[in-house]
This record gives structure tokens, sequence and C-alpha cells, in this order.
């Protein structure tokens, strides 16, 4: 295993973070309210009702098993109650974190998280700020800076391992901005069908807030959603399409999440195109051969440019391996969190 240099002291909030709950013992408030209630068919109570209309047994299984817990984001009294899945065992090997896509959730990965489970793996599936089911009632910031620091603090609160961290999409930009700034909290990268080289939110952080509320609106919309699946999966019914299009937005339905996402667009997102050739951690890049949305001349462009990476292609997938080949990317997940580790 990669020798890892000890955590360095907690780093200052991002300027502009707002205070949410009152945290007190993290520890003690995660017993308390990590779970929160359950409804009678086992769904944690502060998932959107519509969860119960979800035919997916995968999906059903994993939404199950999301909790809140507490991730203190700037005095010691104030937290924000942040969605994961947490693994059930403890592993000898550092741990895997999922992050997901751009405006998804943890139930991104309702396919592969079992078998990363079988495999022997401690697994965590975590929201990124802004997005998922975390509870952004008192609407903190939700750019980069914000992003990056809850997901440290969650880490540094709850993981304390460095880890395999895992980003799909939009995600790989979530990871390698989160590696390059905090690399003793990172043993290695995977980066699925990687969207590293778009220059932020460009011209849509310019809209007047009117229409970025808009536009906004349109990305929960079914139709939308429903083309976004037509244009990341290979070969799926209408009927898979269409539970699947509603296991995508189902964190639209929070009350918060338009007002999160337009901070979002409006701070200008993710560009980590100059991060780059800064990782200095090993990555595995994962590709679907029949991507239709980043181009595999864009994924060997990263290979080229990271200082130690092994790429690997899919055949006969699309954007979202770890939804239509999860076995696959379970294994490949696995051997490369395995490889060196003795």
């Amino acid at each position: 295993m990669l020798a890892m240099k000890l955590v360095s002291p907690p780093a200052a909030p991002p300027m502009g973070v707002t205070m949410a709950k009152k945290c007190g013992s993290l520890s003690a408030l995660a017993d308390k309210t990590g779970g929160g209630g359950r409804t009678g068919t086992g769904f944690p109570s502060f998932l959107p009702k519509e969860v119960e209309k979800i035919k997916d047994p995968f999906s059903r299984t994993l939404a199950q098993r999301i909790e809140r817990l507490p991730v203190q984001i700037g005095s010691s009294e104030s937290c924000i109650m942040s969605s994961v899945v947490k693994p059930l065992i403890q592993s000898e090997t550092n741990p895997v974190v999922l992050l997901h896509c751009f405006d998804s959730s943890c139930l991104e990965w309702r396919c592969t998280y079992p078998l990363l489970e079988e495999a022997g793996l401690e697994a965590w599936a975590i929201d990124v700020l802004g997005w998922g089911f975390c509870d952004l009632e008192t609407l903190p910031p939700c750019n980069v800076a914000s992003k990056r620091y809850h997901l440290y603090q969650l880490w540094r609160s709850y993981i304390k391992k460095p880890m395999i961290l895992v980003g799909p999409s939009l995600g790989a930009a979530i990871a390698i901005d989160f590696a390059v700034n905090y690399p003793e909290a990172v043993e290695k990268l995977v980066l699925i069908n990687a969207s590293v080289y778009a220059e932020g939110t460009g011209d849509l952080a310019k809209l007047p807030r009117i229409v970025a509320y808009a536009l906004v609106s349109l990305l929960k919309s079914i139709p939308l959603r429903l083309y976004a699946n037509i244009l990341a999966f290979n070969g799926i019914s209408l009927a898979t399409s269409l539970d699947w299009t509603n296991v995508g937005r189902l964190h639209c339905l929070l009350p918060w999440w338009k007002d999160a996402t337009v901070n979002f667009i409006s701070s200008g997102g993710y560009n980590v195109i100059a991060q780059i050739k800064q990782v200095k951690q090993k990555a595995l890049l994962i590709c679907g051969e029949d991507d239709q949305i980043i181009r595999y001349k864009q994924v060997v462009r990263l290979h080229c440019e990271l200082q130690d990476a092994i790429m690997r292609k899919l055949p006969d997938c699309g954007h979202l391996p770890h939804v239509e080949k999860p076995r696959s990317v379970a294994k490949l997940i696995a051997d490369f969190s395995r490889a060196d580790c003795c």
C-alpha cells in the first residue's frame, strides 16, 4: 500500500459557508439521528415519498440503507446532516468511496455497491453536497469549494483512512479536485467516463436568476431525464428507462434541490483542466466503448496527462458502466484497490 502522510490540520471552511444544525458530539448525533425515522416499507423518512413507486429492486435495497450523518461545516456547533450508505464491513485494504455524476445521488451505485461488498471491500457511497439527499434546509453554498470542504470533513470525521476515490462523469472532476487539494486523504483514483475537460458551467453562470431557475426546473422534467437515459444506456426497455428515470430524479423532489443547483451553476462549476497534471495518485480509467457523452479521445488525453494511470475499456457499454456492467466495474475496482497493498 502506498505510504501516506499524516492528515493535515483541519482546513478552514471556505468563505461564505453558512451555519446548519448544531452538532454537539458528532458521534452522539449520528447515533441519535443518522437513520432518522423509517416508513412501513423500511425507507428512511427523509426520502421523498415517491421512493415507494420505484420498482428496481437494487434501487429499493440501497435506498433502505441510506442514512444521514452530521458533518461539521463551520463552527464546532454547526453541521449538515449528510446522506451516505455506510459499509457493513471494515476491510484491511483502504476504503472505497463512491461519488456520483452531476445532479445525481448515491443510488447511482445500486447495482455495483452490493458486488463491492461481496468482494470484501469497505465501501462508502456518499452524496455530494448540493445533490442527493443531504438536509440542505439552511441552504449552504454549493460551489466547488463548499463541496470539497464538505467531502473533506465527512472523510475526516468518519472514514479516517486514505481512500480509493471513485468518480463517474462529473464525479471524476470532483475526485481530481479533491485529490489535488487533500492528497493525504486519497490513495488512488478510479475515474469512470471522466468529464474533466469542460471549463465549468461557462456562460450558464451568467444567466439571470429567473432564467437559471427556469433552466434548472427543466433539468427535473421527466422528458429530459428520460432522454438522458436513452443517451447514457445501451438497449434498455422503455419500462426500465422510465423506472430508472424516477430513480435518477428522486433527489430533485426535495424542497431545496432547485436552490442548491442554481447556486452551483451560478458559481461557475468545476474546471479541473489545470489540476490534472498535478495528480500524484495512481489512477484507473474506465470507459464505456459506446459512450455517447464522453468521447474516447478525451479519455485517451486524460490517460496521457495523468502521471500514473492505466485504462480499461468495456465493450457494449455506454456512459454509466457501474449501472450497465456492474460485475465488470466491481471487479476492476476490487482488483485495483488491492494491487500493491501487501
